[in-house]
């Protein structure tokens, strides 16, 4: 599923210079919605790409615990400040509504992840520094 999210954007990492990173060991497996993940995982990368500076690094990391597998995409783009976190996965709210016409979207893509993690049993978490980058953490439990 990740190969397969990261063939969808690499084209664009490659026009910025984005080398993505993928840590994630082959045993983890899960029952899922293999198009409705692949969306949310598509969304995600978009958004880590598109926001983060030519030239860096993007990280999809996956950990699996006895419970839960928590799959992390981490960039090293401009951040979100902190006031904005707790609205970041409503419908149709941007951070910032130039920034977001420049960049293109209708501001429903984290709102959808967010769906999706829950038709999964699951939720999404972010945390994130301005000027240092974004990491969003969907975690699912393990059926």
């Amino acid at each position: 599923l990740l190969r397969s999210t990261m063939g969808i954007i690499v084209a664009k990492a490659e026009e910025k210079h984005i080398l993505v990173e993928v840590v994630c060991p082959d045993e983890i497996s899960a029952d899922i919605n293999l198009p409705l993940l692949e969306q949310a995982f598509v969304n995600l990368l978009d958004n880590a790409v598109k926001y983060s500076n030519p030239d860096s690094r993007v990280r999809i990391r996956t950990v699996c615990s006895d419970t839960v597998i928590s799959i992390s995409f981490q960039d090293t783009g401009i951040g979100i400040a902190k006031e904005h976190l707790p609205r970041l996965f409503e419908r149709f709210y941007r951070v910032d509504k130039s920034r977001s016409r420049k960049q293109g979207g209708t501001g429903l893509g984290l709102a959808i992840v967010k769906h999706i993690a829950a038709a999964h049993n699951g939720y999404i978490t972010v945390s994130s520094e301005i000027g240092k980058g974004s990491v969003f953490t969907i975690h699912l439990p393990i059926a």
